[in-house]
């Protein structure tokens, strides 16, 4: 598994390496950016054996950065980044196998349980886009690695744990409900598209959809550990302002 998740990450850092290499063979740029950047989560955990969920939603915002370093015929190239707050984790769909909520025997209400984990994360893209280049509008595509850091983790859930109804469940895996993540550090593969658009003198606004699927576990993962995967995943729409800070003359 290690040496998997090893060329994944050395395949996506030699392709934005290519990708700004051919820089030398382009029209050169020098065009660097900074802004803001926000949006909404949704985020679930890939764990083996399966807990049944549902998406969980959250919120991320952070400082963006890009560098144009060429536009190569139609395709303009750069680096983009960004530092980020997000919110990931999962919620679990507690139902009997007719499919219905479990009820709780000593509330009398329809379990419900979710943990939310809270992310320092640094996302670096390869940034490709086509389009008009100072006015108007571009497509772009990006691919990169990610990396986080677990800030904190927050259990939401409307039942005792000593109290949960177990014998209802059609998936009986709860050994998360209680477990606290173990692996603080994250890491894994994000890829967005979206469009931008650069107003003079103003600055350039991009509408985007990604997803990040991660390639670390937030639980061991050796064959005494609960868990042999329990992975990241997040679909995340967000909404950058990026304004220039220093810019070619062409």
């Amino acid at each position: 598994m290690m040496k998997l998740t090893i060329r994944y990450i050395v395949f996506v850092l030699l392709f934005s390496c290519a990708t700004v290499s051919s820089a030398q063979i382009g029209q050169h740029r020098n065009d660097f950016s900074i802004g803001v950047n926000g949006g909404y989560t949704l985020s679930n955990v890939g764990f083996t054996p399966k807990v049944t969920q549902s998406l969980l939603g959250g919120t991320t915002a952070g400082l963006s950065w890009r560098y144009v370093c060429e536009k190569y015929f139609s395709t303009i190239c750069s680096i983009y980044g960004e530092v980020n707050y997000t919110q990931m984790g999962w919620k679990e769909r507690i139902l009997t196998t007719d499919n219905q909520p479990v009820i709780n025997a000593v509330s009398g209400l329809p379990e419900q349980y979710s943990r939310t984990l809270n992310y320092l994360q640094v996302p670096v893209f390869a940034h490709l886009a086509w389009g008009k280049e100072h006015s108007g509008m571009q497509f772009f595509f990006q691919l990169g690695p990610q990396f986080g850091y677990l800030l904190g983790e927050k259990t939401t859930t409307n039942f005792n744990f000593k109290d949960r109804n177990t014998a209802d469940r059609s998936n009986v895996v709860c050994a998360q409900d209680t477990m606290a993540v173990e692996n603080k550090f994250d890491y894994g593969i994000a890829a967005g598209a979206g469009i931008e658009l650069s107003v003079r003198r103003v600055g350039h606004f991009l509408l985007e959809g990604r997803y990040y699927y991660g390639l670390g576990n937030i639980y061991g993962d050796s064959k005494r550990d609960y868990f042999s995967k329990s992975n990241n995943s997040c679909i995340v729409v967000k909404l950058t302002y990026l304004f220039d800070v220093v810019r070619t003359k062409h």
